[in-house]
């Protein structure tokens, strides 16, 4: 059995040189879904937000036929397809994340803009789909074998190596300027930060802080304390950067 596929914009970075950004055919012995095809070409479904069998959408469900010309996209940012039907991923109510080992400055980045990033370097793949799939998060890895895992539905391959440039991708991607919350979340367990009163944490913070600073965020869950120190102007920086040039 022979169908013809056609790659489009990001997902050709899957594919070895030879197939990119033209179409070829890829033969299978037995009948099997668009889902499977898709990935066995090393394409994970999570990049995937549009599939065309023969000019119609279709879901990952979709059996393939010999002869098919299936055309697959990856997420539109600015392109009008309102008239085309998606795939059919759950809507995400809020947007949470979790994050696998190689991501831990990513994480950090995260939290400092105040994004809820679950991240635990004993975590094996399996706990970490599992975590996505239960709380609805969406998964950032570097592994793309992990995003091809039937329970996860939102994932995003992390293609950089440089933190910023991570962070940046994920705010594009998913178009989360606007819900940028600088300095509300703890850069150590991800729990809340909340004003904290200075004389009811004086005998927590250096006495020469306390007599020259007067706001302090506290975290909810692990207790850690953050104000305004000479990691300050760093911080502002890392927020100032992960905004800009998110237009692509």
């Amino acid at each position: 059995m022979t169908v013809y596929l056609r790659f489009y914009e990001e997902l050709n970075d899957f594919l070895p040189r030879e197939k990119r950004k033209q179409t070829f055919a890829a033969s299978h012995p037995e009948p099997r879904s668009v889902k499977d095809l898709i990935e066995a070409q090393g394409v994970p479904h999570t990049e995937v937000d549009l599939i065309l069998a023969n000019g119609e959408s279709v879901g990952f469900d979709y059996q393939v036929m010999p002869g098919d010309r299936i055309a697959v996209y990856p997420k539109f940012e600015s392109l009008d397809i309102g008239s085309v039907s998606r795939l059919g991923r759950p809507p995400l109510r809020e947007i949470k994340f979790v994050a696998d080992v190689h991501l831990r400055k990513l994480v950090r980045h995260l939290r400092l803009l105040g994004f809820d990033c679950l991240y635990n370097p004993e975590w094996p793949d399996e706990k970490l789909a599992e975590i996505s799939a239960q709380q609805e998060r969406v998964l950032l890895t570097r592994d793309r074998g992990l995003l091809k895992r039937s329970v996860v539905d939102h994932g995003i391959l992390i293609r950089s190596d440089d933190p910023m440039a991570q962070v940046r991708e994920v705010i594009r991607r998913l178009d989360l300027k606007d819900r940028i919350k600088p300095v509300s979340r703890c850069l150590v367990c991800n729990g809340n930060l909340v004003e904290a009163a200075k004389e009811q944490i004086r005998d927590r913070i250096p006495k020469w802080t306390y007599e020259r600073v007067d706001q302090y965020l506290q975290c909810k869950a692990c207790g850690k304390i953050f104000w305004q120190g000479a990691h300050w102007n760093r911080l502002q920086r890392i927020i100032e950067n992960a905004v800009s040039d998110n237009s692509g």
